[in-house]
């Protein structure tokens, strides 16, 4: 389990330097040994390539690839358009192109939103930007409760109030609605008003999970699709905010997902300067009686206050920022695309962990008495089920594939070939040379037994993966072999067939008895 920290001063500022015996980590008000700690700057996951020997097997003589210049930071924009009010659409279009004409050119940017209907994979052009956003428009999710003309009218915090809290007053007042709006001459029978009202809640209940889910969803994606993204990765969701159900667990598994894939998430409220709106939105007036209005305003206060709790929830689990209750939504656009200047990453096996599904909360503090401010995730789901120790692994190396951070456990080289079949068709080889010293095997029946994987991914100069493969080595090693390798190596070659370009090679090695990691990155040019 990862919890990422930032620590700031009264001042706001964040404070470096801090060590592991510096944080306490409490789950459930118990505390956790912190078992592994790490502390982690934009510079730290920018990714570093180094420049590897190349052997032309067309007969030309070997050449050393000028390390190109790689984007270091990919920036994705994800607009909560489902939730997005019409009055908030403009307003955040045009803070988001003073985000897009703040960047630098070296920068990528990619826009997602939560509805799946606008989509700009990472690219450099501010003008495809510039399009996209006059696309960004509210698309709600239609269904029960959507519009003033369902009777009874009824919103989704309602709804909630009534299914999941048992609410009396809110069934009450709901029922009083229906009378009202179903306009009869006599007041409908108990038992077909409260079928009425409780076939509506559960609907509108329904519609708003099924949005929510939706929210969830696209917001996976565009996090999935940045987290192979080489370099700094951070990520800005615009949203108004949303009420979330009981049942939902994936605000947990989104900040997991982020930590380990070194995802700064900020959050930033559509809503710009909050005011709470004790009518309701303008497109759906309030159709409140008399003897009824107080309750409901009270209930739109608490509905839009809770919409901003899952904004800053998210910020906090990944070392972001929530940015709320500003005028100047631009400003804080361009502050948003900001990681922090250093944070603190904690590791813990929760102790006695019971696979039930629920929610554990967290807190860390600080051994010391210094008034510092420490941000990080509030909670997390337990597992329903243990993982599979392979499965694990084939995890731990995917993450590792697409996170470009260089590892050392096992040292490595790296040396590419290719040979030209066409004007357009190459074929490519990596050799990959393991210090064979530093493995740890386990003896058995006089054997050094131990397997390695080797992961390879190719990607092109904007950092998109091209293609890539995987090879398990299993060793059974006698020692007269054992002693030979120690002194020459292992080298493995893998294959792959591309057109003539500049690629980045990136080869992660897994050690199975050890469980240690080596990566490294190279680049390459197969002339035209």
């Amino acid at each position: 389990m990862l919890v990422r920290v930032v620590v700031r001063g009264s001042d706001g500022k964040i404070i470096p330097n801090l060590k592991k015996e510096d944080f306490q980590l409490f789950d459930n008000k118990k505390p956790q040994t912190i078992s592994s700690f790490r502390i982690e700057t934009p510079e730290l996951n920018a990714a570093t390539t180094h420049a590897i020997t190349t052997d032309n097997l067309d007969g030309g003589p070997p050449t050393v690839t000028a390390v190109p210049i790689l984007p270091q930071r990919f920036v994705s924009v994800v607009f909560d358009d489902t939730n997005l009010l019409v009055q908030d659409a403009a307003t955040v279009r045009a803070a988001a192109q003073k985000l897009f004409d703040a960047l630098p050119p070296s920068d990528r940017v990619g826009i997602f939103t939560s509805s799946g209907q606008v989509t700009v994979d990472f690219t450099s052009e501010r003008l495809q930007l510039k399009d996209a956003l006059l696309r960004i428009v509210p698309r709600p999710l239609a269904g029960p409760g959507a519009g003033a003309n369902d009777c009874p009218s009824m919103s989704f915090y309602q709804a909630r109030q009534i299914i999941e809290y048992q609410d009396q007053v809110a069934d009450n007042i709901a029922a009083s609605d229906y009378i009202k709006c179903s306009a009869a001459a006599t007041p409908p029978p108990a038992g077909q008003v409260e079928s009425v009202v409780r076939g509506q809640a559960d609907a509108v209940l329904r519609a708003g999970e099924a949005q929510t889910e939706m929210v969830y969803r696209h917001l996976e994606d565009a996090m999935r699709r940045l987290s192979i993204m080489p370099g700094q990765r951070v990520m800005v969701l615009v949203s108004p905010g949303f009420v979330q159900d009981m049942q939902t667990q994936q605000q947990g598994d989104l900040i997991e997902r982020a930590n380990r894939a070194g995802i700064v998430l900020n959050t930033i409220d559509a809503r710009g300067l909050y005011t709470p709106d004790v009518l309701g939105d303008i497109s759906r007036p309030s159709t409140d009686a008399p003897q009824t209005a107080g309750i409901s305003s009270s209930w739109r206060l608490s509905e839009q206050s809770e919409q901003g709790l899952i904004l800053g929830e998210l910020a906090d689990g990944t070392g972001g920022t929530y940015f709320h209750n500003r005028n100047d939504l631009g400003e804080g656009m361009v502050l948003a695309v900001a990681a922090p200047d250093v944070s603190y990453l904690l590791g813990f096996s929760p102790q006695n962990l019971k696979y039930d599904g629920k929610m554990h909360l967290l807190k860390v503090s600080l051994t010391s008495k210094s008034k510092f401010t420490v941000q990080a995730r509030h909670s997390y789901y337990a597992p329903r089920t243990v993982k599979d120790p392979a499965q694990e692994a084939k995890e731990e190396i995917q993450e590792a594939v697409f996170s470009q951070e260089e590892m050392h456990d096992v040292p490595i080289e790296l040396q590419t070939q290719f040979f030209k079949s066409s004007d357009t068709q190459a074929k490519l080889a990596v050799l990959t040379r393991v210090d064979v010293n530093a493995i740890r095997f386990r003896k058995d029946a006089g054997r050094s037994k131990d397997n390695l994987t080797f992961a390879t991914a190719i990607f092109d100069q904007n950092g998109n993966f091209i293609t890539g493969g995987e090879k398990i080595i299993e060793m059974q090693l006698l020692d007269p072999t054992l002693a030979r390798l120690d002194c020459s190596g292992l080298t493995v070659r893998s294959s792959f067939d591309i057109k003539p370009g500049t690629y980045l090679v990136r080869m992660v090695v897994r050690d199975g008895e050890g469980e240690q990691m080596a990566a490294k990155n190279g680049a390459v040019t197969i002339p035209y």
